[in-house]
């Protein structure tokens, strides 16, 4: 009880387990976002650390003390983990509490599946809050409890910091520091608290503070050197798989065809200029343009699951600042229509929220549940200010890794080589393919009924060949954008097909001025496509190789008055297998070596880090480890020596030896009487008057005449008539382990740790051996 203790060892009891639970929850840092972790987690502290005083103050049972804290923490919850549900986010509701049931019960999975950082959403923060004041609770309750159970108050914060790790992500808060932190603070808080930490058996502490620090470096360094470690969140959603939808800009005439004037939805807040987009596409297999990539983070099919924040600090990219609403209306399918880098996407409607998928590299976003009419969502994003022509200059392209393009038909490169040929840097070669299709072709949606030229849908391989190196080039901006992203490849530089929409936008490719404020019904004939190229410290450009709409092919050019034989084109060579994308868990693709044992599993990793920080700081300590080994070599062969004469005369020697470690006199030509008031003496003096008077006293009685006591039984043992028996040297040496206890709590603190390395004693020995040797051969020479 703490009645029974003073207010410092409850302040111990009380502050060691709570913050160590404040550190063991640190690896949520990153999936929230930094400081929108710190309401929850040190509200749960101080609940947990209130609660615990309670059940000790008042005596509650288990059943009582389980009632009052499910109460508790579902009252208080509210203010600490939902303080959008409570009134002015300090005074709990209904709602906050209904809140907090529903986050103890679906917040650990929305944790796992959403992508971070999650914000303040909802209930997101409930688990944090259930971690920290349950892990607070169960360790201040047990250090509380009584010396028997105090040590186990150590146990709950490396469960609350295996729990945050299962909880986490890849880019977490170093696990170096907290494992070793946490390893070396309950190890030395644990020991102290059951009584057992004392410094009779340095060698000891030392190998297990030097296995703490070595497990918590190497251990935490192994999983976080790992780029493959286990993360649960990646074991549990598969992620959304965009080969399970045909590619939209396979339906890029269908847009045109059938939804020329269907309301697709409204956009308010949409900056002049910017559009809006659709789908990214980065991979062609000959038939279609398609996203893909190979399964990190920066690839066009890599779509994760979000929470409404995206980017929490906007630190994505620079530029123009929006707040954009869309509401849908006929669009329907599972791709949702964005606008620039998005930081937030808040849906109105919360399943569509949970269906929200984002894609880091291309800004796309899809909704697995499909958009329905009705839907309506908020984004923050921020609108990329594209350079000019003159600032980017003769910049390289960039160094990005697309997949590679198979079934590409010879005339794309053809024309590519003829276009470029008088070009120069990589922004001369894309502008001069972007006017050798904007300028030298025609624009024909192929709707034969509206009176267009007749024109092909699709963007494969036969299609491109009848575009590049047909008797017309005719098409629309699936073409296009489809050719020259391919033509752009063929030429080295990185390139990726766009579509989506560009409101306002004339036959000619003006947009028309129009407020910022002001909706805008977005038809399927907005429906656009282009192509974007990187460039190294740029970014993606923009390149729009579609002919304005009102350049159609006029009579005279119509070399075949007839529409065109759609089968005249041989098809493309069958395209290779397609691969399917990997898993958000899926690993790089490894080559077996016979000679190789393989990539080694993640607990090898973890054990072989642990023994490599062991190791390392195993021999930093080595010298010190080896002085504290030869002094117990010692202790134990004169406390074990088959003689009892010899064993007392060793017990005696172990005296003088600590004597010698801490600095005090020792003459080794006096009598052991001598030798023992010397040193009471000695001690004496050491008493000074900083010590409190009963330890004065302590030392001017009790440890003199001790050593007084020790002087006289060693002397009898050895001079006096008999030998002594077998248990006399046992109890010699129990006589011997209590002054030598009294001789270092009679020292001062730094002394008593210089004297535990120190080698005086060992060379002091080492010394009068070879001087004995010396003796006896003078004497054997005489």
């Amino acid at each position: 009880m703490t009645a029974n203790r003073g207010p410092g060892r409850v302040l111990l009891d009380v502050s060691v387990p709570a913050l160590a639970v404040l550190a063991a929850l640190t690896p949520l840092l990153p999936v929230y976002g930094g400081a929108v972790l710190l309401r929850p987690v040190a509200g749960g502290v101080v609940v947990g650390v209130l609660l615990a005083l309670a059940m000790v103050r008042w005596r509650w049972n288990a059943l009582v003390g389980t009632a009052v804290t499910l109460a508790v923490a579902a009252v208080v919850g509210g203010p600490f983990a939902t303080p959008e549900s409570a009134i002015a986010s300090v005074l709990p509701t209904p709602a906050s509490l209904a809140q907090v049931v529903r986050g103890a019960a679906l917040g650990w999975k929305d944790v796992l599946t959403l992508q971070p950082p999650l914000g303040d959403t909802g209930w997101l923060l409930v688990p944090p809050y259930l971690l920290a004041l349950i892990g607070t609770l169960a360790g201040v309750r047990l250090a509380l409890a009584g010396d028997r159970w105090a040590p186990l108050a150590a146990v709950p914060a490396p469960l609350v910091l295996g729990a945050a790790v299962l909880l986490g992500t890849r880019e977490t808060v170093s696990p170096v520091l907290v494992g070793a932190a946490l390893g070396v603070v309950l190890l030395l808080w644990a020991s102290w608290r059951s009584g057992r930490f004392r410094l009779r058996r340095p060698a000891v502490l030392a190998l297990l503070l030097v296995l703490a620090l070595g497990a918590g470096l190497g251990g935490g360094a192994a999983v976080q050197a790992s780029g493959d470690r286990f993360v649960l969140r990646e074991r549990l959603i598969p992620p959304f798989d965009p080969y399970d939808y045909p590619s939209p800009l396979s339906a890029f005439r269908s847009f045109v065809k059938e939804d020329d004037t269907l309301d697709l939805f409204t956009v308010t807040g949409l900056p002049q200029g910017a559009r809006i987009r659709l789908a990214t596409f980065d991979r062609f297999d000959g038939v279609v343009w398609n996203v893909a990539g190979d399964g990190s983070s920066r690839s066009s099919g890599q779509f994760r699951r979000v929470g409404s924040t995206v980017d929490a600090d906007g630190s994505r990219t620079a530029g123009q600042r929006a707040e954009v609403e869309i509401e849908v209306d006929g669009l329907t399918g599972v791709w949702l229509p964005t606008v620039g880098q998005a930081e937030s996407i808040s849906f109105d409607d919360a399943t569509a929220q949970s269906g929200l998928r984002y894609n880091d590299a291309t800004g796309s976003a899809v909704v697995t549940g499909g958009l329905t009419a009705g839907t309506r969502y908020t984004i923050d994003t921020v609108i990329p200010a594209e350079p000019e022509d003159d600032q980017i200059g003769a910049a390289p392209a960039a160094e990005t890794d697309l997949p590679e393009a198979s079934g590409v038909p010879d005339a794309v490169a053809t024309t590519a080589a003829d276009a470029a040929r008088d070009a120069g840097s990589p922004l001369e070669v894309a502008r001069a393919m972007e006017r050798a299709l904007s300028e030298g072709g025609y624009f024909s949606h192929g709707l034969t009924a509206a009176g267009d030229y007749p024109s092909l849908s699709g963007h494969g391989a036969d299609r491109l060949t009848s575009l590049l190196a047909g008797d017309l080039m005719v098409g629309d901006d699936e073409q296009y954008a489809a050719a020259m992203a391919l033509m752009a490849r063929a030429m080295g530089l990185p390139s990726r097909v766009v579509m989506g929409f560009v409101p306002g936008q004339a036959e000619d490719g003006s947009i028309a001025a129009r407020d910022a404020d002001e909706p805008v019904t977005v038809t399927g004939a907005d429906i656009h496509a282009w192509v974007e190229i990187q460039f190294a410290g740029y970014g993606w450009i923009t390149f729009d190789p579609t002919p304005p709409e009102t350049q159609t092919p006029q009579e005279d050019d119509q070399t075949s008055p007839s529409e065109p034989d759609p089968q005249v084109a041989q098809p493309p060579p069958p395209p290779a297998d397609p691969v399917d994308p990997p898993d958000d868990d899926a690993e790089d693709p490894q080559t077996d070596d016979p000679g190789d044992g393989g990539p080694l599993a993640l607990w090898q990793r973890v054990l072989l880090g642990v023994a490599a920080g062991s190791g390392a700081l195993l021999l930093l300590a080595a010298p010190f480890l080896v002085v504290l080994a030869l002094k117990a070599r010692r202790r134990s062969r004169r406390r074990n020596d088959p003689q009892p004469v010899r064993q007392v005369v060793g017990g005696w020697q172990e005296v003088l030896d600590l004597a010698t470690d801490l600095r005090l006199p020792t003459d080794p030509v006096a009598t052991r009487r001598e030798t023992a008031t010397a040193l009471g003496d000695a001690f004496i003096e050491v008493a000074g008057a900083a010590a409190t008077p009963t330890r004065r006293r302590d030392r001017r009685t009790g440890l003199p005449v001790e050593l007084r006591a020790l002087a006289d039984r060693a002397d009898a043992a050895v001079f006096g008539p008999g030998e002594p028996t077998l248990g006399e040297a046992r109890g010699f040496w129990a006589a011997v382990d209590e002054t030598l206890a009294r001789m270092r709590a009679a020292t001062p603190r730094r002394a008593r740790w210089r004297g535990r390395f120190t080698t005086r004693s060992l060379r002091t020995r080492a010394a009068a051996r070879r001087q004995r040797r010396v003796i006896r051969t003078r004497r054997q020479q005489r």
